[in-house]
This record gives C-alpha cells, structure tokens and sequence, in this order.
C-alpha cells in the first residue's frame, strides 16, 4: 500500500523545447482556432465533426486515417469541420486495460510515460504538417493539457471526469472549446455546473503554481447518453433531449450556448453502427426547429479505418483496441451525407 516513485518527468516547457512547433503549425493552428471559435460564437454556420478513433493506439494507422481525413475535409469545407479525435489517454470504466499512448506508447510492450508524452507530442505536430487539421484529445490528466497546449483545438472533458473540481478549473484556463460531457448518471445539472465552473474566473494550484484562470467562453455541451442502474443504456439525442438542453441554457444564461451530440457511448449502446442513424436523427431535429438548429454545432463520432474492435494481440491494422468504431468507408459516406443535408 505505497507509491514507488520512479523517476521525475520533464516539465512541460522542457518537452516543447525539445520538440518545438515550426512557425507554418503555429499559423494553421491560429487560424483553425478562430474558424472553429466562430463555430461556438455563431459567426459561423458551419458544423463541426469531432472525429476518429477511440483511441490513437498507433501512429501510422492513425495518420493514415487522418490523411484520408483531410481529402474528405477539402470537399465539405463550405459546410463542415473536421477536427480529428488524436486521443491519447482513455479513461477506463473498472482501472485496467489499454490507458492510451500517452501511457503505451507501444500497446503490446510495457508502460513508458516519458516515452508516452514525447510520442503524443510528436503525433500530433505530424497531424497538423501533414494535413493542416488541428486536433482534438481528451484531458484525461487535467495537468498533462500543457504538454500540449500550443497544438490542441478542442478538448473533451469525459463523463467520469466532468465532476471533477480539477478538471472543471483547468478547463476555464484552456485556450480552446472544452467540451463538457454528461456524467454516466445523465444528470444534466452536473454536466451543467461544469460548463458554468469552466465559463467562471478561478484562482487555483496547477503544477505546483497558484494560478488564475480568465474563464473560458467556449465551454459546452456534450450530450452521450446514460446508464440507469441496472447498467441499461439511456439514449439523449432525441428531439425533446436536445429542446430540454437548449431550455436549460436559456434557463442559466451560459455564454454561447452550444451542443455537440456523441453519436455513440451510452447514445449508441456501443453499437457502433447506429452512428449512422444517429447522426441523421440529430440533423432531422436540427431541420425541424430553430432553436435546435442554432445550438447544435456538430456530432462526435468514433471511427477509424476498419470496423469494429479488437484484441491488442490481433494486430490488424487501423482497427480499435477500446471501443468499436465505424469504418473508413462508412464514415466517409456518412459525413458527405450530412454535408448533403446542411
């Protein structure tokens, strides 16, 4: 029952140093920022898809996927935004399993975190030289955010974390949206509360600094649907889910109110083929209401090159080793079909 501490990790200005942004990522990333912050804000109708894989769990595979990504990007352009999931740390439901690259930067070898930071680091500075697509990742770890800091455009708070004092703080000093997921319960207070403590001024301790954040406006929904507690999944994308957020939003006055649906989780009850239908369901709503129209900015959906999951140990190439996720070719007709219908 103790610690064992085995070494001290490079702070996070020492790994940017090492690993420098070159000045063409700093100008894509600043202007990927303000097209997406005009997303939230309403200058822009465009709508946003959040993503890719569970979890990136190989860089090859994944730069592959975001590849094909971005040739898709450059044909819906005049109506959609793709930021792609990089996401490098995967909360798991009882502790054990795959924690993501940041903690695997090999997922059949042993756990290297110093490796792991410098591996994110890498791959997500190659994503944006690549394909000029600036990326999404969840803080998992609330202090690992400033690791990344100059490369990230949109960060997603999970719903075992979005309870968290910690997170909720970090989050208002962000430089990019946050997303605020509904905890498992579905309670949509807390999800909330949290959005309210991320919009709000804090002082705080962050890496051993007191620190005051200046709140971040681009805090927001996102809605992934619920377990009760006989573990039955609990869908939240349907119509009346999303008239209920936007009346909440009305309801406390939140600065730029705005939902980003996850197509799959708790909405999908992890089959992840209803993406598809999901999908579809959300932008039927948005079609029917103005209200739902203005404050659905986009979806959130797992994907990747092969469909399904598996094992670590089956090592077929670009298939998820978390959640199952929709494949290369049924996502690519997905997002042109809801290009079709914006």
């Amino acid at each position: 029952m103790s610690m064992t501490f085995n070494r001290k990790l490079p702070i996070p200005k020492e790994i940017k140093e090492m690993y420098p942004i070159t000045e063409e990522i700093k100008q894509v990333k600043e202007a990927r920022d303000k097209e997406i912050a005009d997303v939230f804000t309403g200058k822009s109708n465009k709508f946003l898809l959040i993503i890719g894989p569970c979890s990136a769990d190989n860089e090859d595979s994944v730069m592959d996927y975001i590849n094909r990504l971005a040739k898709v990007q450059e044909k819906v352009k005049d109506k959609i935004l793709i930021i792609p999931r990089i996401y490098t740390g995967k909360p798991r439901t009882n502790g054990t399993g795959y924690k993501g690259l940041i903690h695997q930067p090999d997922p059949t070898k042993g756990e290297d975190m110093l490796q792991g930071l410098i591996e994110v680091r890498k791959l997500h500075q190659r994503a944006i030289a690549e394909t000029h697509l600036t990326c999404a990742d969840e803080m998992l770890y609330p202090e690992n955010y400033r690791y990344l800091s100059d490369l990230l455009s949109y960060v997603a708070v999970g719903a075992r974390s979005v309870e968290d004092q910690h997170h909720r703080l970090v989050a208002s000093g962000m430089e990019c949206p946050v997303g605020m997921k509904n905890p498992t319960s579905g309670t949509l207070s807390v999800m909330f509360n949290s959005i309210q403590a991320g919009q709000a001024k804090h002082t705080f301790i962050y890496r051993g600094w007191e620190v005051v954040s200046d709140g971040n406006p681009l805090c927001h929904a996102i809605l992934r649907g619920a377990q009760n507690k006989h573990a039955q999944t609990l869908p939240n994308y349907h119509y009346e889910d999303l008239k209920l957020c936007y009346d909440l939003y009305m309801e406390k006055g939140l600065q730029n109110p705005a939902i980003i649906v996850d197509t799959n989780h708790s909405n999908s009850g992890k089959q992840y083929l209803e993406q598809v239908r999901i999908s579809n369901e959300v932008l039927h709503s948005m079609r029917h209401s103005e209200e739902i129209r203005g404050i659905v900015k986009g979806l959130m959906i797992e994907s990747y090159i092969e469909d399904g999951a598996q094992k670590i140990e089956e090592g077929t190439y670009g298939k998820s080793i978390t959640d199952p996720c929709l494949g290369w070719e049924k996502s690519e007709k997905l997002i042109y079909g809801i290009a079709d219908q914006l």
